[in-house]
């Protein structure tokens, strides 16, 4: 009898063993493709910065999850006080940050170069396009390829007629462009059409706040210790944008960036 039911259970392992290698294996999990991602720096003054410029609009809405966007414009900044302060180098080390399959830097100076900015200032025949193509060699030799932007206009009219004061700073970045070899927007002249033909009145909703709005953000006072959060900086002017100013713009940017470097337009939402 023992024999018997030594057997039946040697007889029932086998079939279960039989049962499960004949059963179906597991699919090996399919290997995942390495992303190829690159990466897009800005660099310039308050018109392309987080608070008053192009920029925010620009990563938020018009780039793709394969194009990493990095807004290190400052207000307040000419093409050489950025340098001055360890912008430049910050900016520097984004370019050279591993594992991105290329790099793009759009730079944007003029508005802060021009005189009356102590501190900032720069001779429009000598040190602005020195500082310009300089920009242009060092990003290069970080492997990095650089785009140059003319300056966004003003928004400011005389007699109907929009006074573009940038002119000659835009005028010097396009021989910088051409002389390196450099793609270039020209977004002083898109921009200052566009204004022009929208007029004054139309063109003062791209501003912070509506005219004859008092200044808002000024910095809070606590002798708690508390400390609260930074407050942006808001008032009408003719030179910053708020958001509707920033979207028009960076539509206008991100068109015009699709047309110059092509490479560029798989990764761009127009």
């Amino acid at each position: 009898m023992k024999m018997f039911i030594a057997a039946m259970l040697l007889a029932i392992s086998l079939a279960v063993c039989a049962t499960a290698g004949a059963q179906t294996p597991s699919p090996v999990p399919e290997q995942q493709r390495p992303i190829s991602a690159s990466k897009i720096i800005l660099v310039g003054d308050s018109t392309t910065a987080v608070v008053g410029g192009w920029g925010p609009s620009f990563c938020a809405q018009h780039v793709t999850s394969f194009l990493a966007c990095v807004n290190l414009a400052r207000g307040g900044r000419s093409s050489s006080s950025y340098r001055a302060e360890g912008s430049w180098d910050l900016a520097l080390s984004e370019m050279r940050t591993p594992g991105f399959r290329r790099t793009w830097v759009l730079i944007q100076f003029g508005h802060n170069d021009q005189p009356g900015k102590p501190g900032r200032s720069t001779d429009l025949a000598t040190e602005f396009p020195v500082n310009i193509r300089r920009y242009v060699d060092e990003t290069r030799a970080a492997g990095a390829e650089p785009i140059l932007l003319t300056p966004l206009t003003r928004r400011a009219f005389a007699n109907g007629v929009l006074q573009n004061d940038l002119e000659p700073w835009a005028e010097a970045i396009r021989r910088v462009a051409a002389e390196t070899n450099t793609p270039l927007l020209d977004l002083n002249a898109l921009s200052a059409a566009a204004v022009q033909e929208m007029g004054e009145e139309a063109s003062s909703r791209f501003a912070q706040l509506p005219p004859g709005s008092a200044p808002v953000g000024a910095p809070i006072q606590t002798e708690s210790e508390d400390r609260p959060f930074a407050r942006a900086r808001l008032s009408f002017d003719r030179t910053h944008l708020g958001r509707e100013g920033a979207s028009f713009f960076a539509d206008m940017v991100t068109r015009e960036l699709g047309r110059i470097a092509p490479d560029l337009r798989p990764m761009l939402i127009e």
